[in-house]
């Protein structure tokens, strides 16, 4: 409303003086109206005498003449003469405003705030300044209100900065303020804007909400939060994307151990790899032996250049068995990069198929790291060496899919399918590309079928089981977590799928049993611990007790201690931190917590809700700093 945007210019109630002199003993009748300072003058002969001017307790002093005017009334009359003045002129700013002469309204409301300052300039009283406070936020809020409506946005904000810089409250200035920096497109500081308007509001009706009572609309809804995140996200998540491809692909960390345990099982040849890996002999015996080969190889000496390849290859795999995959990871590409001082020549000396195994363990390892133009670069070296090798073709897809590309991963299944229908791989690794693409009955299929091959294949029916929940089929998933368990009654993962299943039905309780059973099987396993932690935040909490926060914060911290990548520990564990911040320097060390998230997201969609959550704490912090708040805690 336009008319809202103008206030009443008020006459100040407190004293203007220091000294004995007299204060203004004319108040206004109400919050919003303008004090009328009388024109009125007695008859000539019948003002009322002065007032002693005796101190208490001393006998009072004999009134000077009514000609003789004392310092202090002085001070009085320039008082008095002011306001009527600031009336007089904002009587004609209101009427140039309602007349549509937005800057002729302004250069009034600047008239006024200009005698104000003559005022103080030649006044003596030290409090008269503060006593004027009130008046100079209201005329700066009603010129700030003109030069917005006359398009002159870069004044309007400098008097809205004057305004918060006197009074961090002032409603009408944040929103003016929220107004014009949406139009400038300048929606970080927006969202600053509107978390201090509703941080304002949540502290002025807290204790109504504290006990549910009915509180006013706030100043701005909610959604204007949702619609400024929503243009702020994808503007922040191309930023950390474009840090992640500047960032040097050799220095991207691998997944946590449990995470590469689960891929590599995932393939038929896991137990094949693994026992040959332990055929080939103990680290130190490669160790050894490289050592006597030496560092130093001309890059002539295309025999023991081939020879350190093999080595580096094989203790790489070996490194694998004994789970030491940064080790592995670090022969896999010096094994690699010894083969590439002369690619074609010292290819033809390798012996058997070392040459295809160790271009499948570096497209491996690249995967892992998300270096995914060099992964598929070394497979489909390989598939060029292995044409009908369907399980290459399976990894290739593995890589598509983490990109993105869900069509050329679909090909390559299919490619792999008719090379050989029965292949469990393709088969298992299709079905989560069919449920990314929210396809659950083709995605059931696949595993059926994979489970008529391999009826003992684990992974296959803890899939299942997730396809059957995701339809609403929980006997169906409770009979298939019934098979995985008597296949592996210490799986983790089983334990963890069924207490996925139990918290899905409402049973917590039983949740939160079978992710204790889970974290005992395997404490590397980050799933149950965030899954615990839910369940405890979910748990309606005994009449007098709190939720256990502290206890689901320290789950979530060893949810991320097992797994630094995962991405949803982080974002529920810095909400639950942000909720218990006593001050703001708690609550700047979840965006410090945040930060760590993002130096392992890999895809946009990991980033999304770490940039999301981020965001809105930076802007919560910088709106509670604005406020001189303490804290973001409502208590």
């Amino acid at each position: 409303d336009d008319e809202d945007e103008v206030e009443e210019v008020t006459k100040p109630t407190k004293k203007l003086f220091d000294d004995d002199g007299p204060s203004s003993t004319t108040k206004p009748t109400s919050d919003i109206a303008t004090p009328i300072v009388s024109n009125v003058k007695p008859p000539p002969g019948t003002e009322p005498p002065p007032l002693p001017t005796g101190k208490l307790g001393k006998t009072p002093t004999i009134a000077a003449p009514p000609t003789t005017k004392s310092t202090a009334n002085d001070e009085e009359v320039k008082k008095e003469a002011l306001h009527t003045q600031i009336e007089t002129i904002d009587k004609r700013g209101k009427a140039l405003f309602k007349a549509k002469n937005f800057m002729d309204a302004a250069s009034a409301f600047t008239e006024a705030l200009d005698a104000i300052d003559a005022y103080l300039a030649e006044s003596k009283s030290t409090t008269a300044a503060a006593s004027l406070n009130r008046q100079i936020i209201t005329l700066t809020n009603n010129r700030s209100a003109m030069y917005e409506k006359a398009s002159m946005p870069d004044l309007a904000l400098h008097d809205c900065d004057d305004i918060l810089s006197r009074d961090v409250t002032h409603s009408k200035a944040r929103l003016r303020r929220l107004r014009i920096l949406e139009a400038r497109y300048d929606y970080t500081e927006a969202l600053v804007e509107v978390c201090a308007l509703q941080l304002r509001f949540m502290q002025e009706n807290r204790d109504k909400l504290r006990m549910g009572q009915q509180v006013p609309n706030p100043p701005v809804p909610q959604s204007k939060i949702e619609e400024l995140m929503g243009k702020l996200i994808p503007d922040e998540v191309e930023k950390q994307l474009n840090i992640m491809k500047n960032q040097n692909k050799e220095d991207r960390k691998l997944p946590s151990s449990y995470t590469i345990k689960q891929l590599l099982k995932s393939f038929t040849g896991y137990n094949a790899w693994m026992a040959n890996a332990a055929r080939g002999g103990p680290l130190d015996k490669f160790t050894s032996e490289l050592n006597e080969l030496g560092n130093d190889i001309p890059n002539d000496d295309l025999e023991r250049l081939a020879k350190r390849t093999t080595l580096l290859s094989r203790r790489g795999r070996r490194n694998v068995y004994e789970q030491k995959f940064e080790d592995a990871k670090n022969d896999f590409e010096a094994a690699y990069k010894c083969l590439n001082i002369n690619y074609d020549a010292i290819k033809d000396l390798l012996e058997d198929d070392e040459h295809a195994r160790l271009l499948e363990w570096v497209g491996m390892v690249r995967h892992l790291r998300y270096d995914l133009d060099g992964a598929l670069t070394c497979y489909e070296r390989c598939c060029d060496l292995e044409p009908i090798n369907a399980e290459l073709l399976v990894k290739r897809a593995g890589v598509k899919m983490d990109g993105g590309n869900h069509e050329e991963a679909m090909t390559l299944f299919e490619t792999a399918l008719g090379l050989d229908p029965d292949a469990v791989d393709a088969l298992l690794h299709r079905a989560n590309l069919r449920m990314l693409q929210m396809k659950p009955i083709e995605a059931k299929a696949d595993l059926e079928r994979c489970l008529e091959l391999r009826p003992n294949h684990i992974l296959a029916r803890l899939r299942l089981a997730a396809v059957l929940m995701g339809t609403e089929d929980l006997d169906g998933a409770k009979a298939c977590l019934d098979k995985a368990e008597a296949i592996d009654d210490a799986s983790s993962e089983v334990h963890s799928y069924r207490g996925e299943m139990y918290f899905a039905q409402g049973e917590l309780k039983e949740a939160r049993e079978e992710f204790d059973r889970a974290i005992e099987c395997d404490a590397t396993n980050p799933t149950p611990y965030l899954n615990s932690a839910l369940a405890i935040m979910n748990t309606p909490p005994m009449l007098g007790t709190m939720p256990d926060i502290n206890g689901a914060i320290e789950l979530l911290e060893k949810a991320i201690e097992a797994d630094p990548q995962f991405q949803a520990a982080y974002v529920n564990l810095g909400q639950l931190k942000l909720s218990m911040a006593t001050d703001l320097t708690s609550a700047k060390k979840v965006i410090s917590l945040y930060d760590q998230g993002l130096e392992y997201c890999r895809t946009a969609e990991e980033l999304k809700d770490i940039c999301s959550m981020r965001l809105l704490t930076i802007a919560q912090v910088d709106a509670a700093s604005a406020l001189k708040m303490e804290s973001l805690n409502m208590q």
